[in-house]
């Protein structure tokens, strides 16, 4: 037999509560079938000393009847009264099996048809309720710090080599299926259609302008060791000032967009970028070139260390700034919260998506859930079942012994004042 799951405080407490309620009631419908008996002993000693007792006594005993009645229909359900053997009673564990086929299909018909799922989830916001969760800085916060504390155990415990295997993996296959010329020429073609590679080349032209405006004290020097010894310095001066001030003009100029050097640069490198996009030598090159990079040992050797590297700071990490990590998470949460709270259409289609994935995986499936329910059902002790059906309904069971014995007393009284009057005639 399967015995009950281990259940929560919180599960504890809501069954001590139905326990005591069950017993209350219990209680007050047993204390009333003793008044009616007791009441029913005193007007039999009374016998008809005063014309109101025989018609207390007949309240008394069709309530006492009825009383006893339905304690017998109300215990008979979960066990044999006073366990004798009667036929017919402890019907519910003499029919754990039946109930428990009974309840599989009742689930498998009334709770898992595509119609009654489609209706239930459509009046259902889960996205909304996730918004409205996350805007309580509460729950984000106890679930940034669960993560924090639990990041680094989970880092401790993760089959690393697996995940290193499957990260290699990952990055081999990346590799391997992008052509590196052709990556090398997007990549280019970016930078240079961005302006990257344009605001480089003015800041090196600007460099290169500074550079030999404050470096020509130094060009003289060299130039005068260079130049014939019959030269005036003067005129060695004079031709590399003259040259300096050239270059930088020059250079000066090349930063300007019309530029012939620069507008023959551009062709180039856009030349360069559609060559490395569409030859197929150097596409081959490239490939060959990318193949024994990746085949090289060092390069190999060199990953592993690095992959080592990021290991060990992660873990440590994770282990000396879990604040940092806990604010980082609470924050992520928070944002996301706001960015579904502010977007109406993003919920509504998420809500679609949890729907459409809900009914894919839940019609189908109802015979296979209704199955697993009677089969849980099946295993548990007759005990288990009993506890749990008399904790659910037990209660207002209590109820049907209360109205049986007043009702019962009422009948009794209305037939014996019937009876009465027909005597009469």
């Amino acid at each position: 037999m399967l015995k009950p799951p281990e259940i929560t405080d919180a599960e504890a407490a809501r069954r001590g509560e139905r326990a005591t309620d069950l017993l209350r009631m219990r209680l007050v419908a047993t204390l009333l079938l003793l008044l009616m008996a007791a009441v029913f002993a005193a007007t039999k000693r009374l016998g008809d000393a005063y014309p109101w007792v025989p018609y207390v006594r007949a309240f008394a005993e069709a309530g006492l009847v009825g009383a006893c009645a339905d304690w017998f229909a109300v215990v008979a359900l979960f066990r044999r009264p006073l366990g004798l053997p009667i036929p017919h009673t402890g019907i519910v564990p003499a029919n754990k099996d039946r109930i428990a086929d009974a309840l599989g299909r009742f689930i498998e018909t009334n709770f898992l048809t595509r119609r009654t799922v489609d209706q239930k989830l459509r009046s259902v916001d889960a996205v909304g309720a996730l918004t409205r969760w996350l805007g309580d800085s509460k729950n984000s916060a106890k679930i940034a710090s669960f993560c924090s504390r639990a990041l680094p155990e989970l880092a401790k415990i993760v089959p690393k080599d697996r995940i290193r295997q499957v990260v290699d993996e990952v990055a081999r296959q990346g590799a391997q299926s992008v052509p590196i010329a052709t990556l090398g020429a997007h990549l280019l073609e970016t930078l240079w259609a961005r302006g990257e590679a344009q605001a480089l080349l003015d800041r090196a032209i600007a460099e290169a302008c500074d550079q030999l405006l404050a470096r020509r004290q130094d060009i003289q020097r060299r130039a005068a060791k260079r130049a014939p010894k019959w030269l005036p310095k003067w005129i060695d001066a004079m031709l590399v000032e003259r040259v300096v001030a050239g270059l930088v003009d020059t250079l000066s100029n090349m930063r300007k967009p019309d530029h012939p050097w620069r507008q023959e640069l551009q062709k180039s490198v856009e030349g360069f970028i559609e060559t490395l996009a569409t030859d197929p030598k150097i596409r081959e090159e490239g490939e060959a070139l990318k193949a024994s990079i990746l085949a090289d040992p060092v390069f190999l050797r060199q990953t592993e260390v690095l992959w080592e590297k990021v290991e060990a700071s992660l873990l440590s990490d994770l282990t000396q700034r879990g604040d940092d990590v806990a604010k980082g998470i609470d924050s992520a949460l928070a944002g996301l919260g706001r960015w579904l709270a502010s977007d109406p259409a993003l919920t509504a289609a998420l809500n679609r998506r949890i729907r459409l994935w809900a009914l894919r995986a839940l019609p189908p499936r109802r015979a296979e859930i209704g199955a697993y329910v009677s089969d849980v059902v099946r295993r548990w002790d007759a005990q288990t079942l009993v506890d749990k059906l008399e904790l659910s309904v037990g209660r207002d069971l209590q109820f049907i012994r209360i109205n049986g014995t007043l009702v019962g007393g009422l009948v009794g009284l209305l037939i014996f004042v019937v009876s009465k009057a027909a005597d009469a005639f």
